[in-house]
C-alpha cells in the first residue's frame, strides 16, 4: 500500500496520491462557517412507492381498483376494470385531511359526447368544497375558469395539458388548509399547488373562498379538516390509484441569535 501527506499550499489541501476528500478538515481552522441557531426536529422517515405514482408508506389509499369501502355514497358508482367510475350523486371519502397531498388519476369518457362543460365534467372538491375541475378540455372550449385544472371561477390553470378522451390524466395536488380565528374570521386562506400530467398548472393559488356556480367564492368557518369528494356531474368519468399523504410543517426552534464560527471563535452577527 503506497502511502502519501496532504501538502497545504495557499491555505488549500491538495492530496498526492489518494482521494481529495481524505484532506477535508486538514485546515479547518481557517474555515468560516455561517449558523443560523435553529435547533431542527428531525425528518419524518417515509419510504417513497416503488414508482413515483405508487403510495408511499405515509398515505392513505382512498382507492386501489379494489372496492369502495372508504367512500361514503360508493354504492351509487361502479367499479369496472379496476377503474371507479362516476355514479348517482358525489362520492365523499370517509376519511378526512388537512394540509394535503393527493395524487389521482382520471379518464374523460373515450366516447365524445356534449361539448363545453357538458364533456366529460366532474371535479375533485378539496375538503369537500375547494373545486378543482375535472373536464374533457382536449380540443373542446369552454371558459378558462371551467377548463380541466382551473380552480372553479377563480382561475384557469396556466396550461391545458389534457391527454386525449379514454387515455389517463394524473393530478399531483399540493394542499394547505386554511385557517380561522375563534370567532370564525380568516385566519389565513388556502393555497393549492398542482401538478397535471407532471406540468406545474397552479403554483401556491390563493383561493378567494369556496367555488359555487351560483355566487361569488366566500370562506365560512369550518373544521380543520375535511374530506375529498369526486362529483357526478352526469358523464361516466373513470378514476383510480387515489391516495393522500397529510404534511406537517417543518418544525425548528430558535435557540440563540445566528452566529458566525471560525475555528473555535464564534462571531455574532448583532454587533
Amino acid at each position: 500500500m503506497s502511502s502519501f501527506r496532504p501538502v497545504i499550499v495557499s491555505g488549500r489541501c491538495v492530496a498526492l496520491g489518494m482521494a481529495l476528500a481524505s484532506c477535508i478538515g486538514a485546515d479547518s481552522t481557517q474555515a468560516q462557517e455561517y449558523l443560523n441557531g435553529i435547533e431542527w426536529k428531525e425528518p419524518a422517515i417515509v419510504t417513497p412507492g416503488v414508482t413515483n405514482d405508487a403510495p408511499p408508506s405515509d398515505a392513505v389509499v382512498l382507492f386501489d381498483g379494489k372496492d369502495l369501502s372508504r367512500w361514503k355514497n360508493g354504492d351509487k358508482w361502479s367499479i369496472v376494470d379496476g377503474a371507479l367510475v362516476s355514479g348517482k350523486g358525489m362520492v365523499t371519502s370517509v376519511d378526512t385531511f388537512g394540509d394535503c397531498q393527493v395524487h389521482m388519476e382520471w379518464s374523460a369518457p373515450t366516447v365524445v359526447k356534449g361539448d363545453g362543460q357538458g364533456r366529460g365534467n366532474s371535479g375533485v372538491f378539496l375538503m369537500g368544497m375547494y373545486e378543482l375541475q375535472v373536464l374533457d378540455s382536449y380540443q373542446n372550449k369552454t371558459y378558462f375558469d371551467g377548463q380541466a385544472g382551473a380552480i372553479y371561477k377563480q382561475t384557469p390553470p396556466m396550461a391545458n395539458v389534457m391527454r386525449k378522451p379514454g387515455e389517463w390524466n394524473t393530478y399531483d395536488i399540493f394542499w394547505t388548509a386554511p385557517r380561522f380565528n375563534e370567532d370564525g374570521t380568516l385566519k389565513s386562506p388556502a393555497y393549492i399547488t398542482a401538478l397535471h400530467n407532471g406540468v406545474l398548472i397552479l403554483n401556491h393559488f390563493e383561493l378567494k373562498g369556496d367555488t359555487p356556480f351560483n355566487r361569488p367564492p366566500q370562506y365560512k368557518k369550518h373544521a380543520e379538516k375535511g374530506p375529498i369528494s369526486l362529483q357526478d356531474h352526469g358523464n361516466p368519468v373513470r378514476f383510480k390509484n387515489i391516495w393522500v399523504r397529510e404534511w406537517q410543517p417543518v418544525v425548528g426552534t430558535q435557540i440563540r441569535k445566528p452566529f458566525l464560527r471560525k475555528g473555535n471563535e464564534e462571531i455574532p452577527l448583532d454587533k
